[in-house]
């Protein structure tokens, strides 16, 4: 997928939380920020991890998500560039609120709490950054909750699909992320979530090539995930 992606000479320049600050400012953020590579696959926190540093990605795809006393995983969100992961547990030195798994290879900054509060108190305005980064945190978890009492298995995997299409305006899109984790984003089985790919695949707004889906339709998807048909 097409997504932002950080200016190579200033990768903080189009990381919210850090785009208002002088570019001298962001540059001795990163002198403290300790590069970090995932492997697709690997773990990057856990829940109930100590919150010891926050994550900013350069590139890659990261699936935050929550496990079940049974084992079973609910994914929140799948985080790319330029977003940041980890921000509530540094603020409230709490431990992780969920866990984190690069879905592919993947390239992040780690910075520490210790930086991380040394910057909010010399640099008041990137408050402001990090409340409108709760605010979006609290609109996506609300939409989430009213899609599962609203829509139907159907609609919710399509608004799933919408999402992870994001911005990009191609014909066809690839997402990188096979039918289990759409599963898990959907919040259904693997079952049921294959058959409302079938069901569109057979209309043709996607089809499927291996471990990816190629979305062909996208307005088609919006409308079936009750969203409008156009931005």
């Amino acid at each position: 997928m097409d997504h932002r992606l950080p200016d190579p000479g200033d990768p903080l320049a189009n990381v919210q939380m850090f785009a208002g600050l002088e570019p001298e400012v962001r540059q001795r953020v990163l002198a403290t920020a300790v590069p970090r590579t995932y492997r697709k696959g690997q773990i990057l926190f856990v829940e109930h991890d100590p919150g010891e540093s926050l994550i900013i990605l350069k590139r890659g795809a990261v699936a935050v998500f929550r496990t079940a006393p049974t084992g079973e995983r609910a994914v929140l969100t799948v985080a790319r560039p330029p977003d940041v992961l980890g921000e509530v547990s540094l603020l409230d030195a709490s431990t992780r609120s969920a866990s984190a798994e690069a879905i592919e290879d993947t390239q992040a900054l780690a910075l520490s709490r210790a930086a991380f509060i040394d910057l909010v108190h010399s640099n008041p305005r990137i408050l402001d950054a990090v409340m409108r980064s709760f605010g979006e945190l609290i609109r996506r978890l609300t939409e989430q909750n009213a899609d599962h009492v609203f829509l139907d298995l159907p609609g919710r995997v399509a608004k799933t699909l919408v999402r992870l299409a994001g911005e990009n305006q191609a014909p066809m899109i690839t997402i990188e992320l096979n039918q289990s984790q759409l599963a898990e984003m959907a919040g259904g089985s693997r079952q049921s979530v294959n058959q409302a790919i079938g069901s569109f695949a057979n209309r043709g707004w996607l089809r499927t090539e291996g471990r990816r889906i190629v979305v062909t339709d996208v307005s088609a998807l919006r409308r079936r995930a009750g969203m409008e048909a156009s931005r």
